[in-house]
């Protein structure tokens, strides 16, 4: 057992430091949601804010929204031109994908401050991606309410995970780069 432990000791490392790093973040992630209730940013404050700034774009876009508490379930309805499009639950503030991608890139790292800092500008990216996923669907919504199954379900998650994708492919490419020149 200790010899095939020392043979892919880089992968043990990988999956031990994954797995400490995203339940550790998980952990956090389950603690803010409980602290969160009955607060005034409903249903919590990162949900919140992604309504309010999807509001503005969509605004901005040309769009009459409102964003208004849903009244039987923690989630926030968009309302395009008094059009009840859909909802915004705390799983479309992409927090748990942005743990999901910093918890790879620490695992997959061996400097801790380039990890943190680029989990922290991918979470920015994936944030602000996210954002105008949300906006785009919301008017794929309004447009073609028919096509709300496909939308939702397959082509506006491809872009949240494949901008995630994305940008792992770069730490990977970019750590191993690295690791070749000094060796």
């Amino acid at each position: 057992m200790k010899a095939l432990l020392l043979r892919y000791k880089t992968v043990v490392i990988f999956i031990l430091t994954f797995s400490v790093v995203y339940g550790v973040l998980t952990i956090t992630h389950k603690f803010y949601l409980q602290f969160s209730t009955g607060t005034e940013y409903f249903p919590d404050y990162f949900t919140n804010l992604v309504a309010q700034q999807t509001e503005i774009l969509l605004n901005n876009f040309g769009y009459k929204t409102v964003m208004i508490p849903h009244s039987n379930e923690p989630s926030i309805k968009i309302i395009v031109n008094d059009k009840y499009l859909a909802r915004i639950i705390e799983g479309c503030n992409s927090l748990s994908v942005i743990i999901l991608f910093a918890s790879f890139i620490i695992a997959f790292s061996r400097k801790l401050k380039a990890a943190i800092l680029y989990a922290f500008s991918g979470a920015v990216i994936i944030y602000v991606v996210n954002l105008f996923r949300i906006v785009v669907l919301s008017i794929g919504l309004y447009h073609y309410p028919e096509k709300e199954h496909i939308l939702h379900t397959v082509v506006f998650p491809a872009i949240i995970y494949g901008i995630v994708f994305l940008l792992w492919l770069i730490w990977v490419n970019g750590f191993s780069k690295k690791k070749k020149k000094n060796e």
